[in-house]
């Protein structure tokens, strides 16, 4: 039998989109500029051996489609093929457009009114990461308005990953997440020359972890001071994503851009599942000893009674040998293994040792 088929996003890639990857200036350091194209081509390579039914991006748009007309936080694409072009360079992808429908009808049920678009062109912000990634599709494209205030808060960035997520499982299928944009850069300001690098660092350090959620301590403020307003296009990747660490992080700064990489290829671990909390749910077939426990921790009749003749208390109780033994020699590692819970065993030990030391006074 085959093995079962994957679904929802397999892996990703967060990374940059500086127009002058292309337009490639004398002020450019093409040392910096190159290695981002490798780590692209790498990175490109190893998302389409994943082989997934559809790749998702996600981009801002530039202030130069929806800015008259209609500001939505969010469109998707649901045309048949987007085209476009930026400095002498031609794109087109063909879209998942019956997925991308059915995505869109899905997010309706969870309540999220995203907008849709038959007719969006591919701008450079998707068009250089998807010419480097190489990848041509099929393609869901999806606009975050990063640029235009009001912009969507970084939660509901988030959540809407997380819907899309369970959108794509719900089809059955499996995805591969392009987020584009950051990191630090003030674009068409008097700040462009200054790129908050320790921000960026500190973000990505975070990030390395695999924890993405911390995208979600960023507001508006925090966002526009560091030149950051377009993670939110990686905040939806990152609910995409999930708490996943990334195989390959790069941070390459520029004097106007803090060029970031990371990247998502490698299996997802289950860990969940090894996952054993300090404070376990009680267990059904442990609930007559946990009953004498939380007696012995909150009665002081209960106490006096056990203390007074332990044998003679416990032996009248109905538990099977195994717990009767447990409950005379009070060890809390004894009583956590047979499925106890812990603070339970610790309280009613802590006070009958405390009340036989009052006694022994």
């Amino acid at each position: 039998m085959a093995p079962k088929k994957q679904s929802g996003v397999i892996g990703g890639v967060f990374m940059a989109h500086a127009p002058q990857f292309f337009t490639l200036p004398e002020s450019e350091d093409r040392k910096i500029v190159n290695r981002v194209k490798r780590l692209a081509k790498s990175n490109g390579k190893r998302l389409k051996e994943l082989r997934p039914d559809v790749f998702i991006s996600i981009s801002n748009d530039h202030a130069n489609q929806f800015v008259l007309h209609c500001v939505p936080p969010f469109a998707l694409h649901r045309g048949n093929i987007a085209r476009g072009s930026f400095a002498g360079k031609k794109f087109e992808h063909q879209i998942a457009s019956n997925e991308s429908t059915d995505l869109i009808r899905y997010l309706y049920k969870e309540g999220f009114d995203v907008s849709y678009t038959s007719t969006a062109e591919v701008e450079y912000s998707l068009g250089i990461p998807l010419s480097f990634l190489d990848i041509q599709g099929p393609l869901i494209p999806l606009f975050v308005n990063a640029y235009v205030p009001p912009q969507p808060r970084m939660e509901r960035c988030y959540a809407l990953g997380e819907a899309i997520n369970r959108g794509l499982i719900s089809q059955g299928l499996s995805a591969v997440v392009i987020a584009s944009g950051g990191m630090s850069h003030f674009p068409g300001t008097d700040r462009y020359a200054n790129p908050d690098l320790d921000f960026d660092r500190k973000v990505l350090d975070e990030l390395k972890t695999g924890n993405l959620r911390y995208l979600l301590s960023l507001d508006e403020k925090s966002m526009d001071d560091s030149g950051n307003i377009e993670l939110r296009c990686w905040g939806v990747a990152a609910g995409m994503l999930g708490e996943r660490k990334p195989d390959l992080v790069s941070l390459d700064p520029s004097w106007h851009h803090n060029y970031a990489t990371l990247a998502w290829w490698k299996e997802e671990k289950n860990t969940k599942s090894d996952f054993r909390p300090h404070y376990p749910e009680i267990i059904p077939d442990r609930l007559d000893l946990t009953v004498v426990l939380h007696k012995l921790a909150n009665d002081i009749r209960e106490r006096d009674l056990y203390i007074s003749d332990p044998e003679g208390y416990v032996g009248a109780l109905k538990l099977n040998s195994k717990e009767k033994k447990a409950l005379l020699n009070l060890q809390d590692d004894e009583m956590v293994q047979m499925g106890v819970h812990p603070f339970l065993s610790f309280m009613a030990r802590l006070h009958i040792e405390r009340a036989k030391k009052i006694d022994n006074q």
